[in-house]
Formats: structure tokens, C-alpha cells, sequence
């Protein structure tokens, strides 16, 4: 039956392909010195923005008596891998293996950001794409949601995970994460690009809602869900926890860390190694979903 309603939803598929292959290629109107100053521009800014990050990079290759002087110096005398080398040596003296720190971290980055995108793609597809009494209400609720920021709701989540029962479990930091309004807000908005009568035509084949949002739905969604990754895996990988969780056993790799840079000003050098040790896995990401959300963006304007 599954079977019979993919074949026949092949044909949606390809009126999609069809769409996207309409605004692939495009031209630009602009001058030679248009083209440069918006290059110069562009070149500008991303400067700008990589300037954090190659300061962070160039503090963890100092050595303690260079990251004292002032004003400070956007390079390094005599470059040393020592802050990278005590890092990973107070990490092997750790009385709880840093193998069970990454462990959790890993695991609640992933789960957090599975659970997020289904749970977030599964209520927004109804609320972009179908009619039912207080949709509007509920959507403005989502929104009003969006001003509240993560300290202003910090003590009512302390107070439901432990009315629940689930402090100091792998529940109390997951869950909320789940409830996340700002990826239902922009899975939403996005859905409401895609036709409808792509859908339609997807039904009038024979595919029932489940294939509709799986098949068709969840990759004309892409860039959405992408840039999702991209701010969960920002939050999740550096998040401490230290509120929700108390035992050693499930602490997370932010907190370790953070208790190896408490140690004072003898450990600066180390402090700034973990800052670049905890930039990695979001800018890896980062780099690796970059090129394919703006691939998607460029083939996926349709519109009826």
C-alpha cells in the first residue's frame, strides 16, 4: 500500500523538480562598479565577522606573558601549542573521564536537534497548510513566545522538571529544548512558500498526509531545518546545564570545561584553548550545512 502511494506521488516529485529548474538560472543586471564595490563590501564585512574568530585561534597559540600585554596584539611573538598541550593533560586527570562528558554532550546535542526539527516540522505543517478554528490565535501565541528569552523562563523549567521528577536526568535538558519555538516559527514561515497545489496534486494521486509531509513537505523545507541545525548545535554543544543537573555522570562537556578555566589566572592560556576547543563542532557545522542551505535556497523559490 506504502509502496503504491510513493509510485504515485512521483508525479508531484517531478512538478517539483519542474519548478525548481525554472529559477535556476537567472540573470543579473549590474555594472562592473557595482560588482566591485558590493565585492569590496562583502570582503569588508566577512573580515569583520572572521575577526573573533582569528583572535580566538591567535590567544590560544600565546603564550601567559603575551596575553597580559596591552593593548593587546592582533598576532603572536613566539607562537606555542603549550595552552592546547595543558588542556588535554588536566582533561586525562579528570577524577571522571572526559570520554563521559563528550559522551553526554554528543547525546543530548543529537537528540535535541532530531527531536526538534520533527516535533517543530510535524505542528508547523498544519498550521501553514491547513484551515482549523484558532490557527491565528495559536500562531500569535508561538510568536508572543519568541520575546521571552531563555533566563525569564529558566525558573518556571526548574519548577516543571522537578514537580516532574526528572532533575538530574538527560529529561530536564532535552525536553525544553524540544518545546523551542523559534524552529516551529521559521519551519513555519517557510512551509508557507511551498505551493499548494503541489499538495493538492500529491493528494489527488492517492497520498495520504503522512507521505505528503515526509515526501514532499520535509525537502522543500531544507533550508529551514538546516539553519535549525545550525542554531541548535550552537546551543546544545555549549550548554552547561548546571541548574537541571547535579551528578558528575551527567554532566556535559561545556561544564568540564568550564571547571578546567575556573582555575585562576595561571590557566588564561588554557581558558582561551577551550574557547577554541568549543567553537569546533559549531563551525564545522556550520561550515558543512552552509553550502547546501544556499544551494537549496537558490532552487527552491517556487511560488503558484
Amino acid at each position: 500500500m506504502v509502496l503504491g502511494q510513493e509510485k504515485r506521488v512521483l508525479s508531484a516529485r517531478t512538478r517539483t523538480k519542474h519548478f525548481r529548474m525554472k529559477n535556476r538560472h537567472t540573470k543579473v543586471n549590474r555594472s562592473v562598479g557595482g560588482s566591485v564595490f558590493i565585492f569590496s563590501l562583502l570582503m569588508l564585512l566577512g573580515i569583520f565577522m572572521a575577526l573573533p574568530l582569528y583572535l580566538s585561534i591567535i590567544n590560544a597559540l600565546k603564550p601567559l606573558n603575551e596575553l597580559f600585554l596591552f593593548p593587546p596584539r592582533f598576532y603572536v611573538l613566539n607562537p606555542t601549542l603549550s595552552n592546547l598541550s595543558d588542556l588535554f593533560a588536566m582533561m586525562g586527570n579528570s577524577t571522571v573521564p572526559f570520554s563521559r562528558y563528550i559522551f553526554n554532550t554528543v547525546f543530548i546535542t543529537v537528540v535535541g536537534i532530531v527531536g526538534q526539527i520533527m516535533i517543530s516540522s510535524m505542528c508547523a505543517y498544519p498550521l501553514a497548510k491547513h484551515k482549523f478554528p484558532g490557527r491565528e490565535q495559536f500562531f500569535s501565541l508561538i510568536v508572543t513566545s519568541l520575546m521571552f528569552s531563555s533566563t525569564v523562563t529558566a525558573i518556571p523549567s526548574y519548577l516543571i522538571m522537578s514537580k516532574l521528577g526528572w532533575l538530574d536526568t538527560y529529561q530536564a535538558i532535552i525536553v525544553p529544548v524540544l518545546g523551542n519555538t523559534l524552529g516551529l516559527y521559521l519551519i513555519k514561515q517557510f512551509m508557507e512558500q511551498i505551493p499548494d497545489s503541489l499538495l493538492e496534486a500529491a493528494k489527488i494521486d492517492g497520498a495520504n498526509e503522512w507521505l505528503i509531509y515526509w515526501k514532499i513537505v520535509m525537502p522543500q523545507i531544507k533550508p529551514a531545518w538546516l539553519t535549525l541545525i545550525v542554531f541548535s548545535t550552537q546551543s546544545l554543544w555549549s550548554m552547561g546545564a548546571n541548574n537541571m543537573i547535579y551528578s558528575e555522570k551527567y554532566k556535559t562537556f561545556a561544564y568540564a570545561l568550564g571547571q578546567i578555566a575556573a582555575g585562576g589566572v595561571a590557566r588564561t592560556g588554557v581558558a582561551a584553548a577551550i574557547s577554541v576547543v568549543m567553537m569546533l563542532v559549531p563551525i564545522v557545522v556550520f561550515v558543512v550545512t552552509q553550502s547546501k542551505v544556499i544551494e537549496t535556497m537558490v532552487s527552491s523559490g517556487m511560488k503558484d
